[in-house]
């Protein structure tokens, strides 16, 4: 099946089904390369694909990890046979305890917790460094708000590759030392994410052999976020959920989750049933959903400003993208107080023993909001999506949570306590 395409495929390159790079705003195509920006109107670039011979057989017959999924990605043929973290396949959780708690009729979790650095971002750093392998590149590197540092870093030093990771400053330390300790380069930089995001694009215009994750071969790292959409129309037994509600950074992660569930539907992998996409943002950094509260098609930028760090960008690239998203599935975009992330966090912890980091926290909480205000269907079978650890953000529930008390080693210390806690 073509989902391209007026462009020659290109042959020097295996990349899959990949066959062109084409601009989300003016449609043009070039040849598949390391570009990130459309030569006609400076739009974003975005890898078109040539599909053929893709089954529910063939999915499942493939590893338990994302590359079961590699006929629909822009990788190479080989590509397990170069050693990478293998991430993917984590769990869906049916959530009845927190469905119970938010009134909702049924409920799932996807808990990407469960990748090799427990976050979401080693499913798109996966793909980036295939397709970076390909494209000659040979050392590999990111801006970052911690996550993607991570994941950066650990697949680098899997791969044997270099590796360069730039990140605030202000970044939260354990994000700091589980990047640190793979033994890359990595460089705290003065100033927010835009900020260091800014200076990656210098970086990968003076150093060819660079491959900047999210920067100059883009258009490929962001394709890996379909797998969370296959995964989880799969584990539903290959159907579409009737809602998914998506934490928004950048905004890349909800485009591709939509645009993995049409792909599926277009292939004939899934029914093509309707679904609605929302999005979650943290109040102290919520342009997408300040535009779709205003009605507005712009998202103007913002100064971040809150403890959802791994969300605190505050100029998203698919920021436009995601609004076209939720407003074509009937969706909407709404924001959480910080305080409202922390018992977003200690919430779904209680009641289905997953521990989120606030991006987490954040998802939960907007999910809860989205119920209240009637704008998320509390009888529709909904997805929350959990794409990383709260290992990686305990400040943010530091003081909010501790031993229920100090007792001396004595039963009846015990008894005195639990009888107080009652």
């Amino acid at each position: 099946m073509t989902l391209t395409a007026d462009v020659p495929a290109t042959t020097s390159l295996d990349l899959g089904p990949a066959r062109a790079l084409s601009c989300r705003e003016c449609g043009h195509q070039i040849p598949l390369a390391a570009e990130f920006a459309c030569p006609q109107c400076f739009g974003p670039l975005e890898v078109a694909y040539d599909f053929a011979g893709v089954t529910r057989e063939s999915i499942e017959a493939g590893p338990k990890s994302i590359w079961r999924y590699r006929h629909l990605l822009p990788v190479p043929s080989d590509v397990q046979s170069h050693p990478n973290t293998e991430p993917g396949l984590t769990r869906l959780i049916k959530a009845d305890r927190l469905a119970a708690e938010l009134g909702v009729r049924k409920l799932w979790v996807k808990d990407d917790t469960g990748n090799p650095t427990h976050s979401f971002k080693d499913r798109v750093v996966a793909v980036a460094l295939a397709a970076a392998r390909e494209l000659g590149f040979s050392v590999l590197c990111c801006p970052s708000t911690g996550n993607l540092a991570n994941a950066v870093a650990a697949a680098a030093s899997r791969a044997g590759w270099d590796s360069v990771v730039l990140v605030p400053s202000s970044l939260e330390q354990a994000k700091v030392l589980t990047t640190a300790v793979y033994g890359g380069t990595l460089l705290a930089v003065d100033g927010n994410y835009d900020d260091v995001n800014r200076l990656a694009t210098e970086l990968a215009a003076e150093h060819e052999d660079w491959a900047f994750v999210n920067v100059n071969v883009r258009p490929y790292y962001a394709e890996g976020s379909k797998t969370l959409g296959y995964e989880v129309a799969e584990q539903l037994g290959w159907r579409l959920p009737e809602q998914i509600v998506v934490p928004v950074a950048s905004g890349s992660q909800l485009t591709k989750v939509d645009k993995g569930f049409t792909e599926l539907g277009t292939l004939g992998l899934v029914e093509p049933t309707p679904y609605r996409v929302f999005g979650a943002q943290a109040t102290g950094c919520s342009p997408v959903a300040k535009a779709f509260e205003d009605g507005h098609d712009v998202v103007q930028p913002v100064r971040p400003d809150t403890i959802a760090r791994s969300l605190a960008i505050g100029n998203p690239a698919d920021g436009p993208y995601v609004l076209d998203a939720v407003r074509r599935t009937g969706g909407a975009v709404g924001h959480v107080t910080d305080s409202e992330v922390v018992e977003g966090i200690r919430l779904l912890a209680r009641t289905e023993g997953v521990f989120a980091e606030t991006a987490g926290g954040v998802t939960v909480a907007t999910a809860k909001k989205l119920i209240e205000s009637g704008r998320l269907d509390p009888d529709a079978e909904t997805v929350l999506l959990i794409t990383g650890d709260g290992l990686k953000t305990l400040d943010a529930v530091s003081g909010q949570v501790g031993p229920t008390a100090t007792v001396p080693s004595t039963s009846k210390a015990v008894r005195d306590a639990l009888a107080g806690r009652g």
